[in-house]
């Protein structure tokens, strides 16, 4: 035998395949079954793929399969993919739904006394982790079809801390509770005012406390189906606060809320270590995952397909190693670029040409008990202004106000502009795919080449073309949204919360899309961002809303990048310092060494957001004042 054959030969055997066939996309009703026609195993008298009248989907066998790949480029629905992965992963497989669907490889191991944080995409088996961790979920080790007892279970994880772990939960020594991640749909489970659920649940007595802390004790009172989806947040996050247990998990505990309630939401999760629980968190806000964790966890994998747990890193190290897209400790690349958080190079080398520029005068508006005073400014084409401030400080009102759809009681007039409105809230009404939403809604857009370029591939809404709107997942919303409200025309686009239920990637990709539509159009963006990523990446300037919620706040005329920034995080009395690897922004924890000397301002100049001893910060350096990312 040749050495070339003989090296082909070993790297088959290190090889081992899966073939996923999606349950949405497959109907074997609707096509012709190409995927059977053609397959050359199947022509050869082997039964490789199989379609049954009684089967809902196609059947393929991963042991007779030959890797070609005939069968995804055939099928119609573009619903079959064929995966290489290295067979040492195959003998780690933690749990797989059934036969051609997702599988999970290994699985996070927590600490006693510490926070775990899980950082990977969107459908690569975090929450999969969640439950079997939680004891919600058994593992059936890949086999589906003949699932082994707890004692099998227990053998394979011989040597680990898992075992340990697993044989807690077995003997009821350890209760899991888990914050589930889509909080919009607690209020269908759930019936009744906030103090009666919390009420029911209070088995530390610290209530009072905890909602403090959340800022619940203005909605006790509230029925659930009346609260806003921060409020529905922070009351999903206190209830399990007020929990005894031995695991806390959190899965997205940031989404809704702004940037000075992730922070507390931070502290709160952060109050509940004790010596022997454990806590886990899934977070896609990086900036929050790093202030919140001890150590790491990073998934990679084929979203939907596989996903592959690492062994936990620190922090620093662990979150940086997701957006390499590269494990050291395995020799492997799970990512073709690094992300990265670069000069804006277009902001300071090049000077955008703008068309029109729209002045609005000083205005107020009283609604009920809530007073906004709007302060004069005024904005351009081919510009993102980012909206910070706290929820209920008024950023909705004001767009209404500049939108002419709210008269203000005061000052005047507005420019008369058309506005496109993505909410904050999705709650999807249309029945049908998403390919007839986007053919009612934005037909015209839809079709347009220059559209299709910037906003529909870079989102990935071709993916999901067919799929019932009704059935999509909360990103795969949020997406479709997005693509809704850049669609149609208008001068103004007001974007509230583009980043939630979006991963850490797709949510560079979101932002990197506005920025170039914006540019391509000639149209401004007003944007509502709590990522704090995102929203330094995005803003041209910024307009910064100050005061007490829902009573009376004011929003500034627009600022610079660097003094608005500046002005919204000594509100926030926090401080920053950016990675010397990749350059991302990170929280300092509070009254660490970097925080204590940066608000003295005996920090070091460069990167660092510093504060001087007397109120204000001092000037962020021009490289830290536009992080890009670069996919």
């Amino acid at each position: 035998m040749s050495k070339r054959k003989e090296k082909k030969e070993d790297a088959n055997e290190a090889l081992t395949r899966i073939a996923i066939v999606s349950n949405d996309k497959c109907k074997p009703k609707r096509c012709r079954q190409e995927c059977k026609k053609f397959c050359p195993v199947v022509r050869m008298g082997k039964l490789c793929i199989e379609v049954t009248p009684t089967d809902k989907i196609a059947f393929i066998s991963e042991e007779l399969c030959i890797g070609c790949g005939i069968c995804a480029k055939k099928c119609p629905f573009e619903a079959i993919s064929i995966i290489n992965l290295p067979s040492n992963l195959e003998r780690e497989t933690t749990h797989r739904y059934s036969a051609n669907s997702f599988k999970l490889h290994r699985l996070p191991t927590p600490r006693p006394g510490e926070v775990l944080g899980l950082v990977g995409t969107n459908g690569i088996g975090k929450s999969t982790a969640l439950k079997i961790l939680a004891g919600k979920q058994k593992p059936n080790l890949g086999r589906y079809n003949d699932p082994p007892d707890w004692t099998e279970i227990l053998a394979y994880f011989r040597g680990s801390e898992l075992q340990n772990f697993f044989t807690k939960i077995l003997e009821d020594d350890l209760k899991a509770l888990i914050k589930p991640q889509y909080v919009d749909q607690i209020p269908k489970a759930v019936k009744g005012p906030v103090q009666t659920l919390l009420d029911k649940k209070d088995e530390l007595k610290n209530q009072d406390f905890v909602c403090t802390q959340l800022d619940l004790m203005n909605v006790k009172n509230t029925s659930v189906e009346d609260l806003s989806g921060g409020e529905l947040q922070r009351f999903a996050i206190a209830i399990v606060c007020i929990q005894k247990a031995d695991i806390f998990m959190f899965d997205e505990p940031s989404s809704y809320l702004d940037v000075k309630q992730r922070l507390k939401a931070a502290q709160m999760i952060r109050s509940l270590i004790q010596p022997d629980n454990y806590i886990i968190v899934v977070e896609h806000d990086l900036s929050v995952l790093d202030y919140l964790s001890d150590f790491i966890c990073c998934l990679y994998g084929v979203p939907g397909a596989y996903g592959v747990v690492t062994m936990p890193f620190s922090v620093r190290e662990g979150i940086n190693i997701f957006l390499d897209g590269f494990v050291p400790t395995e020799n492997l690349r799970f990512r073709e670029s690094a992300l990265t958080f670069k000069v804006a190079e277009t902001a300071l080398e090049e000077e955008i040409k703008r068309m029109c520029r729209y002045e609005y005068p000083r205005m107020t508006k009283t609604m009920g008990q809530f007073t906004l005073t709007v302060e004069p400014g005024e904005f351009t084409d081919s510009e993102i202004i980012v909206m910070l401030g706290e929820n209920g400080t008024g950023k909705t009102t004001f767009i209404k106000m500049l939108a002419g759809k709210l008269e203000p009681d005061s000052g005047g007039p507005t420019p008369i502009l058309h506005v496109s409105y993505k909410p904050q809230k999705i709650s999807p009404k249309h029945q049908g795919t998403v390919r007839q939403l986007l053919h009612d809604r934005i037909r015209d857009a839809y079709i347009h080449p220059q559209f299709i370029s910037d906003v529909v591939k870079p989102l990935q809404i071709e993916h999901i073309f067919d799929q019932e709107v009704q059935n999509l997942s909360g990103g795969e919303l949020q997406r479709v949204a997005l693509t809704l409200c850049l669609g149609k025309p208008a001068d103004v686009y007001l974007i509230d919360e583009p980043s939630a239920y979006l991963d850490s990637e797709q949510r560079l990709h979101a932002a990197k899309v506005i920025k170039r539509f914006v540019l391509h159009a000639k149209k401004t963006a007003f944007v509502v961002e709590h990522d704090f990523i995102m929203a330094t990446y995005l803003a041209d300037r910024v307009v910064v809303f100050e005061g007490s919620p829902s009573i009376d706040t004011k929003a500034n005329s627009p600022r610079s990048l660097l003094n608005g920034m500046n002005q919204f995080l000594e509100s926030l009395d926090i401080t920053f310092r950016r990675d010397p690897n990749n350059f991302r922004p990170r929280i300092n924890k509070l009254n660490s060494v970097k925080d204590v000397e940066q608000k003295r301002g005996s920090a070091s100049l460069g990167d660092e957001v510093q504060r001087k001893q007397s109120p204000g910060f001092k000037k962020m350096s021009a490289d830290w004042a536009g992080p890009a990312p670069t996919c």
